[in-house]
């Protein structure tokens, strides 16, 4: 009886932990962050992130990830995003102003102790066609370098 009841709890745990899994999908694609030298990120500075794209049926959602840490003097970063699309010969730079902190929520990351992490939309989801993208960010903010920005990077997840 005793090997009854332990199988049973040992099942509905399994079942449960099935359950829980299978519904938390996800729609990542590719993230990666690279190091920024220095903490301090200058101008010249430009990393760049190459993906393939297959499934061109779904939208993707592109995120700019930024880790700082709390002396990090704005609320915001302004970044010009160079996007080499599959096929084409230049690259289409998207200037953005990214905000990162407001005075009533504060910084608008996550974040442990001092450092802070954002997931910054670059626009909105859209449809990519096939092939490889690289994604080039440039931080174009007055000061060069730019002080306490430890990683900077490219996330994009496909949307259902």
């Amino acid at each position: 009886m005793r090997f009854i009841a332990k199988t049973r709890v040992y099942l509905i745990g399994s079942i449960s932990y099935l359950l829980v899994v299978s519904s938390c999908t996800t729609v990542d694609l590719y993230e990666k962050t690279v190091p920024v030298p220095g903490h301090a990120w200058q101008n010249s500075f430009r990393p760049s992130f190459d993906f393939m794209i297959k499934d061109t049926a779904s939208p993707y959602q592109l995120y700019m990830v930024l880790r700082h840490n709390e002396k990090y003097p704005y609320t915001n970063i302004y970044v010009n995003l160079y996007i080499q699309a599959p096929g084409q010969d230049s690259a289409l730079i998207i200037q953005r102003d990214l905000t990162l902190a407001t005075s009533e929520k504060g910084w608008l990351a996550t974040g442990t102790d001092d450092i802070y992490e954002h997931r910054v939309p670059l626009g909105e989801a859209q449809t990519l066609k096939a092939g490889k993208y690289t994604f080039t960010l440039e931080q174009i903010m007055r000061d060069n370098p730019l002080p306490n920005i430890f990683d900077v990077g490219i996330r994009v997840e496909k949307k259902p």
